[in-house]
């Protein structure tokens, strides 16, 4: 499981890294484009607002829709629209609008800190599927459409990665 992780984070990599060098924000931020990896880029909140005023392109969108613990119907639900549009997405290989591209992103970094906390994508897709009495009994996958939600699916993974447990 680690090595098919790591091997699906190069491929993170090597397309995040793409389209900073196609936009060229790389240039805008004066940054060094050999420190650039995913995981980088979801701990640089200036990168990750260029990126998403830029659009997140499809291509980026469908390696994330894997790293994630998300299926393509919550995707859709998530970015309203239909998953035939986002099928037409992937066809056109369309970028994503500035709104759209911002949640792609908070996913991103939301799984990020499950697998830091989880270690293991099927771990954290049961605790994102549980009602947690912390979050008020509600699923932590039903708070993740607006972004205070995932402030506090954040917030509990942290107290749960330093073992507060409310």
């Amino acid at each position: 499981m680690i090595a098919a992780t790591l091997a699906y984070d190069k491929r993170l990599d090597k397309e995040i890294l793409t389209l900073i060098k196609s936009s060229k924000i790389d240039k805008k931020l004066n940054l060094s484009i050999k420190d650039i990896t995913f995981y980088n880029f979801l701990a640089d909140k200036i990168l990750m607002i260029c990126v998403i005023r830029h659009g997140v392109p499809y291509s980026l969108f469908d390696k994330i829709q894997n790293f994630t613990p998300f299926t393509e119907n919550y995707w859709a639900d998530l970015l309203d629209v239909s998953t035939k549009t986002l099928q037409r997405y992937r066809q056109d290989d369309k970028s994503f609008r500035p709104i759209q591209s911002e949640k792609i992103i908070e996913m991103a970094e939301v799984t990020k800190i499950g697998l830091e906390v989880f270690g293991d994508i099927d771990k954290l897709k049961l605790w994102l599927n549980t009602p947690s009495f912390a979050l008020g009994k509600i699923k932590p996958i039903e708070l993740l459409k607006d972004s205070y939600g995932k402030e506090l699916v954040i917030g509990e993974l942290t107290r749960i990665n330093y073992g507060i447990f409310v």
